[in-house]
């Protein structure tokens, strides 16, 4: 019964994957506009490469690699793996095939679900799981990466125009903001920060430990589009004040100075539209901005006289409001929190090696897999980068 249970959890998760490439074309897998966005079939190429490296060659005596070459291609950072293709180059690759990708998840999965019916102890359960958890956060890459890869094109393509997918395209845009929001109120005190309890998280969200929080308040919606119109007409990019210097910077080299996939509306002059997964629409002004970069939520926060919260102060009041449409900005930089430990081998290359230079983000996002997300995760990116569904929620004193 527990094997059944296994297999039937990894096919779940595995079947996702291609449902997410199902509307793709052929074309559409490959393509690498920028370096921080991976072609859809290199995901279903590293995950697969994933299992096949950190599970199966480790736990099946003699068992056969499906080709000798593709950990060279499908290594995404794993220096103790060995050396790979630069993460530059992963759209310059016409071959593998995807459907020489999929036979390749096909055979990987056969051996995968042979393993996971039989007995297993509890560190190859542990690893399968990160094995699982790891696809499931590069599903929510894959959409965001195929997003770009369809919003840069100058055809505007809808994502999935049949309905073929893994994910209800009408609640990308949800409305997510009142006229009157709430702001939920922090008296001050200690709080207990990080994962605790049973099931599973990733080794950045432990040890749990106890931090001060200062008394403040936190919005219980997302800034919306309409509010951040406000503070682009109010020459929001243009008021170097509100910038950090290293943001100023960067926003000196933007075409349009404005949210990620928005463009002026030609037939309605001063109006917008942005880029959507159902192809370009109209500027929903209810719906949570999204696609910011940490310099613009900073500085919108600026701008409006308040500010992000930290990490600590999400988390503690995160029980208090709903989140999981956007990836939220936080002030924190990320850091090992006190106690952090890093797993032997190749497995403590996950997490630890990129606590430097990069802010923390809380929740989750319309992108987010079902069950993927919960209060304690720690998603984390480069100050300028805005691909990914990211948004803010505002805190104040």
């Amino acid at each position: 019964m527990v094997g059944d249970l296994r297999v039937a959890r990894y096919r779940s998760v595995r079947q996702r994957s291609e449902r997410l490439c199902a509307p793709l074309a052929p074309e559409d897998h490959v393509p690498q506009p920028v370096v921080d966005v991976s072609p859809p079939k290199w995901h279903l190429g590293h995950t697969t490469w994933f299992f096949e490296t950190m599970v199966l060659v480790h736990a099946v005596p003699g068992y056969r690699v499906f080709h000798e070459r593709y950990g060279f291609i499908f290594n995404s950072y794993y220096e103790s793996v060995g050396e790979r293709v630069q993460r530059v180059e992963r759209g310059a690759l016409s071959r593998p095939t995807v459907a020489e990708i999929l036979a390749w998840r096909v055979h990987v999965d056969q051996a995968m679900q042979t393993l996971l019916g039989g007995a297993m102890s509890d560190e190859l359960a542990a690893r399968v799981e990160l094995g699982l958890q790891h696809e499931q956060q590069h599903q929510e890459l894959l959409l965001a990466d195929a997003k770009y890869i369809l919003g840069m094109n100058p055809l505007a393509p809808s994502y999935d125009p049949n309905g073929l997918g893994a994910v209800d395209l009408q609640t990308e845009h949800l409305a997510a903001h009142t006229d009157q929001p709430v702001w939920h109120r922090w008296n001050g005190g200690p709080c207990d920060i990080g994962h605790a309890g049973e099931g599973f998280a990733f080794d950045n969200e432990s040890a749990r430990h106890t931090v001060h929080i200062a008394p403040m308040a936190l919005r219980d919606s997302l800034v919306s589009n309409a509010e951040y119109l406000a503070f682009m007409a109010d020459g929001g990019y243009q008021r170097f004040e509100l910038w950090h210097s290293e943001g100023w910077a960067w926003l000196q080299g933007l075409a349009h100075r404005a949210p990620l996939y928005w463009q002026p509306d030609p037939e309605h002059p001063g109006g917008w539209m942005h880029y959507t997964l159902q192809g370009l629409m109209p500027l929903a002004p209810q719906a949570p901005v999204s696609h910011l970069s940490y310099f613009e939520a900073h500085a919108f926060c600026q701008w409006a006289g308040w500010r992000l919260p930290t990490e600590f102060e999400w988390e503690a009041l995160a029980d208090r409001f709903d989140w999981g449409q956007r990836w939220e900005w936080t002030e924190s930089a990320y850091l090992p929190y006190p106690g952090f430990s890093k797993a032997t081998g190749a497995l403590g290359e996950y997490n630890g090696k990129f606590m430097v230079s990069q802010m923390v983000l809380r929740g989750a996002s319309f992108a987010t897999p079902p069950s993927h997300a919960r209060r304690s995760y720690r998603n984390f990116f480069h100050p300028p980068l805005r691909w990914q569904y990211t948004g803010l929620r505002p805190a104040r004193a």
